[in-house]
């Protein structure tokens, strides 16, 4: 079949993952029953305060969950492009298995939030990027160092040549930045996952970065999800949203139908909260602390902090169709809407 086989477009299908965590006197569930799909050649945002479980999700995609995380339940169902569409769940994959290990980097790749800490210090740009790259690539030295030159100059480096020879210290923050997502891309994975991607960098540079993801994704035809607290960001750049509280995803749609008509009490609080611009004559919504993840009021985990809260909530709420791409976790929704 091959080319004539119909195009590719769900990447990634997640279905009810559920992770747990194990704590000193007992354990703590992360993620609860999340679902969504990532398409080729979008953008889907995972958005929510610490320790609502964003993370934890793009590490389980990974393959890279840490020793006391588990994977209790659910699917997370990758069909790669490689091989024709041939679907593998990732979840069931053990973390140090071959199989894994050829996704990860390969088939998907991620962005950490802080490239001086992701980069070694001790070695140039060149060799770490050619690294990522005979880990999944048997090429030579010279044409690795070839290919290595061409995704930095993708990726907007000034002098491509020139910036294989430097050290992580030597550049700006933008410049490691596309370093590390150089490193992300030398394989040309079908999946792109940001965490954070412009943590600590000035408006103009963030903007370049952003920019330059867009580009890709819609340019090499990937799927990308951007892990963020920033809803401009969100705004401008994603194409669907999924708002996570935690561990749950409470209202997930297109990002204009999230922002523009959002359902969820939660939802709301984080859009009023958020100014659109510099203006210190209004007042933002005040939103309250993060949830303490240890001691979780049943139902509705959000109840504590709602200025809707009935006894209804007391129960956990269904998954409200607002439309037939935007949905909601909340007894509420449909009269919010």
């Amino acid at each position: 079949m091959g080319a004539e086989s119909e195009p590719l477009t769900d990447l990634l299908t997640v279905k009810d993952l559920r992770v747990k965590f194990r704590v000193h006197g007992g354990t703590v569930d992360a993620v609860k029953g999340v679902s969504f799909t990532i398409r080729q050649g979008s953008t889907v945002a995972l958005v929510g305060e610490s320790g609502s479980g964003k993370s934890v999700i793009s590490q389980c995609v990974m393959g890279i969950l840490p020793d006391v995380g588990e994977i209790t339940d659910g699917e997370l169902l990758f069909a790669d492009p490689q091989k024709n569409g041939e679907i593998t769940d990732i979840a069931k994959l053990p973390q140090d298995s071959a199989d894994m290990r050829a996704i990860r980097g390969g088939r998907i790749s991620i962005i950490f939030q802080e490239p001086m800490t992701s980069l070694s210090q001790l070695h140039t740009i060149g060799d770490q990027i050619c690294e990522a790259l005979h880990l999944h690539r048997d090429v030579s030295k010279s044409e690795g160092l070839r290919l290595v030159a061409e995704i930095l100059g993708l990726v907007g480096f000034p002098n491509p040549s020139g910036a294989l020879r430097m050290y992580p210290f030597e550049l700006s923050g933008g410049l490691r930045q596309r370093a590390m997502i150089s490193m992300a891309l030398i394989c040309r994975p079908a999946l792109l996952i940001a965490d954070e991607p412009t943590t600590g960098l000035d408006v103009t540079v963030q903007a370049q970065i952003l920019d330059l993801l867009r580009e890709l994704v819609e340019e090499l035809n990937m799927g990308a999800m951007i892990i963020t607290h920033d809803l401009g960001v969100v705004a401008q750049y994603c194409n669907r949203t999924a708002v996570m509280y935690a561990g749950r995803i409470v209202e997930e749609g297109s990002t204009g139908a999230v922002f523009g008509q959002p359902t969820h009490p939660y939802t709301q609080a984080l859009i009023g909260s958020t100014p659109e611009k510099l203006d210190f004559s209004i007042d933002l919504d005040e939103i309250g602390g993060p949830p303490n993840l240890y001691a979780l009021p049943p139902g509705c985990h959000y109840i504590d902090r709602c200025p809707r809260a009935a006894e209804a909530c007391t129960r956990i709420p269904s998954n409200v169709a607002i439309t037939d791409t935007h949905h909601a976790l909340c007894h509420f929704a449909v009269e919010s809407s």
